[in-house]
């Protein structure tokens, strides 16, 4: 069954003697990439040992179980730990998204429902900060614009790895699925007769492209500068510092006016502007590979209702994966895990179905 798991084991071992290499490390980048690579296949070689070993065990403990009936007990609990690490091995061996140890930008759009949709794309944005900050994330808001009663129309965040990142962690990895239109259900603080309303946001994740990941041809750029302005139209700034910048040859344009310089507000548009060309690309590679990398999960359309924010019943429900769970309030404080991992378990299942 993991007959292919032998060449990783010897890529494993490979990489070992490179990386004890004093020479290996005066490349930098080489030695990074080695480490990662290293890194990765760590886990899948410890767990591949073991299924080894415990199968060896079990037919050792089933030749001795012949002879003296005592040992039955020990055959059951090793079969069963034999099991466990089997489905620990095909879990690690379901292919990895390249993309999975990036970091990422998180933007956030007010929707249908005027100021109450705002007030909720604020309330998404505290809720992802607050997830980040649990799981030892660095946040940084790049640009927004905020609104009268408080909210935020549009909102973007640069969300970081601190350290080491163990497979499967990284922010892209457990972001990636709140890509797409969140819609929330509640008494608006707007509403005088205590109706329920019903609007929605839209979350955009995608993963923050490196210099290296994507180039940009200066002389596709069109950047046009603008002054400042806040809630209502007051001014923020007395000088052309904000920056929009468009991509000509795809159209995609990218702006930030948060920063007090220009040139402060240029780089920040060009983050932005970088990571979405990037998604571009891979939505594009995605497209190709339908087939090869099919999700029931995460799919192109960003545009689909992912989840419902229920608070009248204090509840939360993801529509993709058919999770619901009746504590809103604690989700909306940052506790997000046991949802992000329901994506991530059907996402899991639907790449084993596919293999």
């Amino acid at each position: 069954m993991f007959e292919a798991v032998e060449e990783l084991v010897a890529e494993h071992a490979d990489l070992e003697k490179k990386l004890a290499d004093p020479s290996v490390h005066a490349d930098q980048a080489n030695a990074r990439k080695l480490n990662k690579r290293y890194a990765e296949l760590t886990p899948i070689v410890a767990t591949y040992r073991s299924w080894k070993q415990t199968g060896d065990d079990v037919e050792t403990a089933r030749e001795l179980a012949a002879d003296d009936p005592d040992f039955a007990a020990e055959v059951k609990d090793l079969e069963k730990q034999r099991e466990e690490l089997t489905e620990k091995l095909r879990l690690l061996l379901v292919p990895r998204d390249p993309s999975d140890d990036k970091d990422v930008i998180l933007e956030i759009k007010a929707g249908a429902g005027g100021d109450e949709s705002a007030l909720f794309a604020g309330d998404l944005l505290r809720m992802y900060l607050r997830y980040a900050e649990r799981v030892g994330w660095k946040t940084e808001i790049i640009d927004a614009t905020e609104s009268e009663l408080g909210g935020y129309k549009d909102v973007q965040v640069a969300v970081k790895a601190r350290g080491q990142i163990e497979p499967g962690q990284g922010v892209w990895a457990r972001l990636k699925y709140e890509g797409g239109v969140h819609r929330v259900q509640r008494v608006p603080a707007t509403e005088s007769q205590g109706r329920i309303h019903t609007s929605a946001a839209g979350v955009l994740v995608t993963p923050e492209a490196e210099e290296v990941d994507v180039e940009i041809n200066p002389n596709d750029l069109r950047i046009d500068v603008y002054r400042s302005s806040g809630p209502g139209g007051q001014s923020v700034n007395t000088t052309d510092s904000a920056v929009r910048i468009t991509h000509i040859p795809t159209g995609v344009v990218a702006s930030c006016q948060n920063e007090k310089s220009q040139l402060q507000n240029k780089e920040q548009a060009l983050r932005i502007l970088r990571s979405r060309l990037l998604a571009m690309a891979q939505e594009e590679a995605e497209r190709e590979a339908a087939d090869a990398r099919r999700s029931q999960v995460r799919t192109v359309d960003r545009s689909e209702k992912i989840r419902t924010y229920n608070f009248p019943e204090n509840r939360i429900s993801d529509h993709r994966v058919g999770f619901k769970a009746y504590n809103l309030d604690q989700v909306l404080d940052g506790d997000l895990a046991a949802v992000i991992q329901a994506c991530v378990d059907a996402d899991s299942a639907a790449k084993l179905a596919a293999a």
